[in-house]
């Protein structure tokens, strides 16, 4: 049987494994060494050394999640904004230009209006919905296109497939942020996108204790990303690579669990008399429902909602409810709770995530692996007691 014939829950266990097992360890031990020796490499990228990326921990991970998303090969990194900052560095020079979607993940979207502009790259963001408006912002220069598979914190789904295509037919390179919907609901290198992001602090490691980041896509791109993250450093290291390959292997039981319990309490918070909106792209009411139903093979373990009233009334339904913790990041085991503009998106101002259509007030839910019924009667009794 080979890799692509494999269904993923198989992939996540069995992909990338040492093959002799080392020493017979079921387990990948961790290589805790800086050097290896040298074996008659040619070239420098191919010298053992953690800071290549390169080590027996790193090589399983890279084979592991470039086999999860049908892609040519992958990348791990320190962080999620490793990966990202590092794509951008290795694949835009000075002059180029760029798309970017419009409403992205508060780190990104800083890095991209704060950095750029002094290293002499310029960009435009757009709607990912409204791909009739993409061409009137292509320069001669433009060089690539980025999007988030589903929008931090709105839950948003650009029409994925007219990014691709609108890439094909301008020569640009297509990356996507899948870091929301991981691989187990959306793989990129299906749809013809070059390059997926992630951040595998959140589900593709899921325990809340590692940092780390991912690229898999285009073999030619990731050795072009890999030869810059050797200079800027950006490696992870070999006890994180451990925890991220042991989380990875649970990643198909615990997203369909996120799946299936988010949109049941997506369903509850829509149908509450005390809730105004809720973003999840697996309602039938949310407005991207058509598009993610065609794309996703689930709708993730992540929603936003606001509650009616004002910042304090979303602070106090916070502080009532028990079980989820009041914390940034997601992805996890454990549900977490947060307000976008104090947290993943604060580094915007007020008037970047109002244009952005985030509100101070937006909840953002990360849904985790307690029964769902014990946190729809936890959010109740919280709406209950404003």
């Amino acid at each position: 049987m080979t890799q692509r014939e494999m269904h993923i829950e198989t992939k996540v266990i069995h992909a990338g494994e040492p093959e002799p097992r080392v020493g017979g360890a079921v387990t990948l031990p961790i290589f805790q060494s800086s050097t290896f020796e040298y074996t008659g490499q040619d070239n420098y990228d191919a010298l053992k050394y953690i800071r290549m990326n390169n080590t027996p921990n790193h090589i399983a991970l890279h084979q592991k999640l470039s086999a999860l998303e049908n892609a040519e090969a992958g990348l791990v990194t320190a962080s999620g904004m490793a990966a990202i900052t590092t794509t951008f560095l290795a694949l835009l020079s000075p002059g180029d230009h760029f798309l970017a979607q419009d409403c992205l993940y508060g780190g990104t979207f800083d890095f991209i209006n704060s950095d750029f502009r002094p290293l002499g790259v310029t960009f435009d963001f757009i709607d990912g919905n409204s791909a009739g408006t993409w061409e009137k912002h292509l320069k001669p220069n433009t060089r690539a296109i980025y999007v988030e598979t589903i929008t931090n914190p709105l839950m948003g789904v650009a029409d994925l497939k007219k990014v691709v295509a609108f890439a094909r037919a301008h020569g640009l390179i297509s990356m996507i942020d899948n870091t929301f919907a991981s691989p187990i609901n959306f793989r990129p290198a299906e749809w013809e996108f070059d390059l997926s992001l992630h951040s595998c602090t959140k589900y593709l490691n899921g325990h809340s204790d590692i940092v780390a980041g991912a690229v898999v896509g285009r073999a030619a791109l990731i050795r072009k990303i890999a030869h810059k993250l050797i200079h800027l450093g950006g490696t992870l290291d070999p006890h994180a690579c451990f925890l991220l390959h042991r989380g990875l292997k649970t990643l198909g039981v615990r997203m369909k669990q996120q799946n299936a319990s988010a949109l049941e309490i997506a369903r509850f918070l829509s149908a509450h008399s005390a809730v105004e909106t809720v973003n999840y792209p697996g309602l039938e009411t949310y407005k991207g429902y058509p598009v993610a139903r065609e794309l996703l093979d689930g709708f993730s373990g992540m929603l936003s909602f606001e509650i009616k009233g004002d910042v304090a009334t979303a602070d106090r339904f916070i502080a009532n409810t028990r079980l989820p913790v009041s914390a940034p990041s997601l992805g996890g085991v454990e549900t977490l709770i947060t307000r976008p503009a104090i947290t993943s998106h604060s580094g915007m101002s007020a008037a970047e995530r109002s244009a952005a259509g985030i509100s101070d007030r937006l909840i953002r839910l990360s849904v985790g692996l307690e029964a769902t019924e014990d946190l729809v009667e936890d959010f109740d009794q919280a709406l209950h007691r404003l």
